[in-house]
């Protein structure tokens, strides 16, 4: 079957590239159903305007025509797979390559352009993606072994200092050897979640300093499909150290809580007193006030507000625990770090489930 001049023009008018061709002035005077499905353009709403209407600003379009004329992209007059950007009518920046030629007429005179631009979204997303795969691998393999001897080292060394101490206080270095074993399984953490994105084929950056991005390794919560049962329950969360409590705040959020934090029992006390919460999650061990009595004032100031403790120590040095069970508290959190699911069932037991108690706390000023 010959190709005809007019087989030719349907196969480029429903080709999935974009094709555009601009007279001697640079106005359109072609535009395909490749561009208006890319571009978001109608035909009218393109044609017999300017081409820098395509492009991020008149400089770049005048970089391409620059291209076109330069023999060292392909030839004279001609540019072969020119990496450019085309800004489609919702305003997205799309990365393409171009390749085109200058027209002429009869008389060997510049009679305007036309150019078949792919858009490279798609290849840059699966190059990317390779190349996260290679770097989530290669992570693996260097930072995983040395992160299995720290684990090893740090239980080694608790089991020695809890045989050396006998009854001696040893709450602040169990605290410490506990936030190594936090940060490792943050480490692990994000090495995993750069394998799921490898695998999974996706995604996302975040801002990170003016206009860089950088990718979002933030563990994603898990729950239920339409299960939003968390939703707007305003959770106040009481720990004297920050990383706790920026963590605990960031996985509450993720399950459509309104969190705030406290450095302290007595600071969270008086948050208590400024606004309406429905559920006081509490370190056991605080400087100021520890857990038990942060219990004793919610019990007495705020009777029906459910309290939730939590702790990274081994032992109950102080009975704290065991005080407040006493006092009627019906959850404990043990042992730091907590488990995002094992949290979200209790607070979902205690505060949404069959049998919760009502929602205590004053009303917001």
């Amino acid at each position: 079957m010959a190709l005809t001049k007019e087989r030719l023009e349907q196969l480029i008018a429903r080709s999935t590239d974009i094709v555009v061709a601009t007279d001697a002035s640079g106005t359109v005077i072609y535009y395909n159903d490749g561009a208006r499905r890319t571009l978001g353009y109608t035909a009218d709403e393109i044609l017999g305007k300017y081409v820098v209407q395509l492009y991020p600003d008149r400089k770049e379009a005048k970089r391409v025509m620059a291209a076109m004329r330069d023999p060292a992209h392909g030839g004279a007059q001609i540019v072969e797979t020119f990496r450019t950007t085309f800004v489609s009518k919702s305003g997205d920046h799309i990365p393409v390559a171009i390749s085109g030629t200058i027209l002429h007429d009869e008389h060997d005179k510049e009679d305007g352009t036309i150019g078949f631009a792919k858009d490279l979204r798609e290849i840059l997303h699966k190059d990317k993606l390779a190349t996260l795969g290679e770097v989530a691998i290669g992570l693996s393999h260097e930072i995983n072994n040395p992160l299995a001897v720290i684990v090893n080292q740090a239980e080694l060394l608790e089991r020695d200092l809890l045989r050396l101490a006998g009854e001696a206080d040893i709450s602040v270095e169990s605290e410490r050897i506990d936030a190594v074993r936090r940060e490792v399984a943050r480490i692990s953490e994000i090495l995993e979640r750069l394998g799921e994105m490898a695998r999974e084929d996706t995604y996302q950056t975040v801002d990170y300093i003016g206009p860089a991005r950088m990718l979002d390794l933030r563990r994603r919560a898990r729950r239920p499909k339409d299960d939003s049962r968390m939703a707007g329950l305003r959770v106040l969360v009481a720990d004297d150290d920050l990383g706790i409590r920026l963590s605990l705040s960031e996985i509450l959020r993720a399950e459509g809580c309104e969190v705030e934090t406290a450095g302290d029992g007595a600071e969270a006390l008086s948050r208590l007193e400024s606004a309406r919460f429905d559920l006081v999650l509490t370190d056991v061990v605080m400087p100021k006030m520890d857990g038990y009595e942060l219990l004793r004032a919610v019990q007495e100031r705020h009777p029906g507000l459910p309290v939730l403790m939590m702790t990274a120590f081994h032992y109950d040095k102080d009975h704290i625990i065991k005080r407040s069970r006493m006092l009627g508290l019906e959850g404990v959190i043990f042992k730091k770090p907590v488990d995002p699911q094992r949290l979200r069932q209790v607070i979902l037991e205690t505060v949404v489930g069959p049998g919760a108690k009502p929602r205590g706390g004053p009303s917001a000023p």
